[in-house]
């Protein structure tokens, strides 16, 4: 199993961790009162493991099983399959860290500009991964 796939396996795990004990925290919220926070965790929730989990876990599995096209390079270029678990991790954090700063405080509006980098980056991790990945479903194998 390639070094990438396993960090990408790994890092989803800790995703799905982190994601159910967010929705441990909103389902507690409906049984005792928590503080106005909480309800912002909701977004964080649904990215962590929708982003996190399950399109993680997509992309490390796809790098290491989809079809090979040459033996020189049988999973496309390495550089932009790091580039693309950079920038989906680098952008779910930045997501997770201060979505729920930037709807729950008058003080932390003027960060949504963070918001912003963290779609770009993970819209980035998507186009890499795609770039990355088409030429291993679109062509057969040539025995190079």
């Amino acid at each position: 199993m390639p070094t990438l796939t396993r960090w990408s396996i790994k890092s989803a795990m800790l995703y799905l961790i982190a994601a159910m004990a967010i929705a441990l925290v909103l389902a507690a919220g409906r049984l005792w009162p928590l503080p106005g926070w909480v309800g912002r965790l909701n977004p964080v929730y649904f990215h962590l493991f929708m982003v996190g989990w399950v399109a993680q876990l997509i992309f490390g599995i796809v790098y290491w099983m989809f079809p090979i096209i040459t033996r020189q390079r049988p999973r496309g270029s390495e550089r932009l399959g790091w580039a693309a678990f950079l920038c989906l991790n680098a952008g779910l954090l930045l997501r997770a860290i201060f979505e729920p700063a930037v709807f729950g405080s008058e003080a932390a509006a003027g960060w949504g500009w963070v918001l912003a980098v963290s779609a770009a980056l993970q819209w980035l991790a998507g186009l890499f991964f795609v770039i990355n990945s088409w030429p291993r479903v679109r062509d057969r194998y040539r025995g190079e």
